[in-house]
């Protein structure tokens, strides 16, 4: 799995910095909302047929890593 971390760069000029996937302006975001709107591996790499299935689960892994980075406080619940 970490040579899919390389397959990820942030670069300021490029998407003014979101995670993208390299050599591409396809960001990590639009990727990983594309699948939770229930588009498949297989229907992206149709449309973008410049990136792989390696390359999406690149984009899942790095989601998944920022998630686990992450620290959640739950708000109190409003009267």
């Amino acid at each position: 799995m970490e040579n899919s971390r390389n397959r990820i760069e942030i670069n300021p000029a490029i998407l003014v910095g979101k995670p993208v996937i390299k050599g591409t302006r396809l960001s990590v975001q639009f990727i990983v909302g594309l699948l939770a709107h229930g588009e498949t591996i297989d229907s992206i790499i149709e449309e973008y047929n410049y990136i792989s299935k390696e390359d999406i689960q690149a984009c899942l892994l790095f989601a998944n890593d920022i998630l686990e980075d992450t620290f959640f406080t739950p708000l109190a619940k409003s009267a």
